[in-house]
């Protein structure tokens, strides 16, 4: 009875006041409905699973509120969210060092980032406004609005992809930020919610569920779940607080490495995929 009184006072807070995250000091309440996250995988799922072997190690920022995470010549970028404390970062992963960084304005929540041709393109989450900005110096280029939240960001050869929470991917072109089409995530006939950050690996879109230790590989024609990272125990010694999950996937495509790490964690891992009898 306690439980459920606690989740319809979330629910009153979160449909009355929902920029609360907004304010410093405040906890992100929309984590507090992570109860109501489906089962991941679906019980229906016929998907391969995969875990893990870790390769190495390295420092993260345990005060970046990561939201998004991309690898290109040796370093990784990285959008950290909150208003007031969101930036965008290019970081020497080796020593977790950031040499190059840039806040974004306090009235907006920075959310997932890409980087395509010259430009890192950022997110922000209720601003439905996507900032574009020169990649080498960070300056700011233009910006793309669009309707909704703005959760995570990746690309193909041809499309930026974006997440908005749902169990939906839309597929933008990259000039105009116009959505060409869109997937739902789909399965064993279930629609997977809360897709959050993305990377394109191999041909597919890897998206971590929000509130929980699994990514989802997705063929990006069908939106079918082609497998499931299951990434439990990743941070062990560890005592997060409840908004500390696992977000940020970042691939090497050149040297077949594989980042993740995750909001507030003080550490980044490399990771190979191990499949599971």
């Amino acid at each position: 009875m306690r439980a459920s009184l606690v989740f319809l006072v979330v629910l009153f807070v979160l449909a009355f006041f929902p920029s609360l995250p907004s304010l410093p000091g405040l906890p992100y309440l929309r984590g507090a409905v992570s109860a109501q996250v489906p089962p991941t995988p679906p019980a229906s799922s016929r998907a391969p699973v995969y875990t893990y072997r870790i390769v190495q190690t390295y420092p993260h920022d345990a005060d970046a509120f990561t939201q998004g995470l991309e690898y290109l010549d040796g370093f990784l970028y990285e959008g950290t969210g909150w208003n007031g404390r969101s930036s965008i970062r290019k970081v020497k992963f080796e020593t977790g060092d950031v040499v190059q960084q840039r806040a974004v304005g306090r009235e907006h929540f920075g959310e997932g980032i890409t980087l395509w041709n010259d430009d890192l393109i950022e997110l922000t989450y209720t601003s439905q406004v996507a900032f574009v900005y020169d990649r080498k110096t960070f300056v700011p280029k233009k910006t793309f609005s669009y309707v909704g939240e703005g959760w995570g960001l990746t690309h193909d050869a041809t499309n930026l992809i974006m997440s908005d929470g749902s169990a939906e991917l839309r597929f933008l072109d990259p000039a105009t930020f116009r959505e060409r089409r869109r997937i739902t995530v789909i399965d064993g006939g279930v629609p997977i919610k809360y897709l959050n950050e993305l990377e394109f690996v191999k041909g597919e879109i890897y998206a971590n569920i929000w509130m929980t230790d699994f990514i989802a590989r997705i063929d990006p024609a069908t939106g079918r779940v082609t497998g499931w990272i299951d990434l439990r125990g990743l941070l062990l010694g560890h005592q997060p607080d409840g908004n500390a999950v696992l977000n940020g996937i970042a691939y090497d495509a050149a040297g077949d490495r594989l980042f993740v790490t995750g909001k507030l964690w003080p550490r980044l891992f490399e990771i190979k995929l191990v499949r599971r009898p």
